[in-house]
């Protein structure tokens, strides 16, 4: 705290006792008096001003910004270029119906995941029950004939051979044994018939069972229903689509790439995608297309991409962008995008070097997935702030929060 003294000089006093024969004393005593206030104020504002400038002075040499920093990195870079693509489905297309019917009623909805076995509609199954019932009725008949022809050829080879025993009695006669050799034959060839319409009777009743099955339109595949083409009441023809739908799951990216980009696109090839909403993800080339197009001069490439744990949804002919190289893989220096502040005069980064931040002009080159390709301006190790750096001047002291 501070205290203002007012000093009156002695002669003022002796002016206000003395009345007006001294007035010229007293004029004189006021103006002193003037002068010392004045005096303390400025001393009372620069005593206030310097208590709080010297104090921020001081705590602004000691203290030091929290600084996040990264390391300038050496790696391989490979230039490429982008061309659009599409994600596409492996497996795509009409679920139709095996028989003709009448369809009693549909089990699914547009928008609907299935798994493969899943009813998709039912078609009327009486006519395809009764047909079945048939065959097995025919097919029993078939059993019961064989049977009886089986019987057969068996009183036929004991006649042979009882007519054979009696080849050294008078009471042999060969064209007995002939005729009896003979109805062996006939009865055998019977019974290989039977056994044949048993065989026939069999496969029809297999199939009446399968077109009983087949009342029942299931999912070939795991996917979502896109389209229904049909509805419960209509009639069925044998192979007409029913529904539409797509297996989501089983996604491949798809590009149309210039022949001259080809080279580096082989079986096993690493590429990058780009998502619509800008998520990198990575691929694999599947197979390059022997076709190509006579009008743009490219071919179909597929991509296996590796989704892990995106969350987008993802469609069928969704556009992407895949990165093809176009040359062989160098070592760049490269670093992190967030350390790169954009000036009016140029691109900076701040350096820290003895717990100081400088700024460094560099030129950059080509992206690096979320870094940059470093031209000219830092070595590789050097640690450059990449958060907090917006309010950095250069000199500044700072302390290193973490790494990135």
């Amino acid at each position: 705290m501070i205290y203002l003294v007012f000093l009156v000089p002695a002669s003022l006093r002796q002016s206000r006792a003395t009345g007006r024969a001294f007035g010229d004393r007293r004029n004189m005593g006021l103006k002193t008096a003037r002068r010392l206030l004045a005096i303390a104020v400025v001393c009372l504002v620069g005593a206030s001003l310097g208590g709080t400038m010297l104090p921020q002075t001081a705590a602004g040499q000691q203290g030091a910004s929290l600084v996040r920093v990264d390391a300038v990195r050496s790696e391989p870079l490979t230039q490429t270029v982008p061309v659009v693509g599409r994600l596409v489905a492996r497996q795509a297309g009409s679920v139709a119906a095996q028989i003709s019917g009448p369809i009693l009623k549909f089990s699914v909805e547009v928008g609907d995941r299935v798994t493969a076995g899943d009813v998709i509609a039912e078609l009327d199954a009486a006519s395809m029950q009764a047909e079945r019932d048939l065959a097995a009725a025919g097919l029993a008949v078939a059993r019961a004939e064989l049977k009886t022809k089986q019987a057969e050829v068996t009183l036929a080879r004991q006649e042979l051979q009882r007519l054979e025993g009696l080849k050294q009695s008078a009471a042999f006669s060969q064209a007995r044994f002939d005729d009896a050799r003979q109805e062996v034959a006939i009865a055998e060839a019977a019974a290989a018939e039977a056994e044949a319409s048993v065989t026939s009777a069999r496969a029809t009743l297999r199939l009446a069972e399968i077109d009983l099955e087949d009342t029942a339109v299931r999912a070939p595949y795991d996917g979502v229903i896109t389209q229904r083409l049909s509805e419960a009441g209509a009639y069925a023809q044998d192979g007409a689509a029913l529904v539409r739908m797509i297996a989501d799951q089983t996604l491949e990216v798809e590009a149309d790439v210039p022949s001259n980009r080809l080279l580096g696109l082989t079986p096993g090839a690493a590429v990058e995608v780009v998502l619509d909403d800008g998520t990198l993800i990575g691929a694999t080339v599947r197979a390059v297309i022997p076709d190509e197009n006579p009008l743009t001069r490219t071919r179909a490439v597929r991509f296996v991409p590796r989704f892990g744990e995106i969350r987008s949804p993802l469609a069928n002919e969704q556009s992407v962008t895949v990165m093809v190289p176009v040359g062989a893989p160098r070592d760049v220096v490269s670093v992190h995008k967030d350390a790169i502040i954009k000036r009016p005069n140029g691109t900076i980064v701040f350096v820290v070097s003895e717990g100081q931040a400088q700024p460094r002009p560099i030129v950059l080159g080509e992206p690096v997935g979320n870094r940059y390709e470093v031209v000219q301006g830092l070595a590789e190790g050097e640690q450059t702030v990449v958060r907090g750096n917006e309010r950095l001047r250069p000199g500044a002291a700072v302390q290193i929060d973490g790494e990135t």
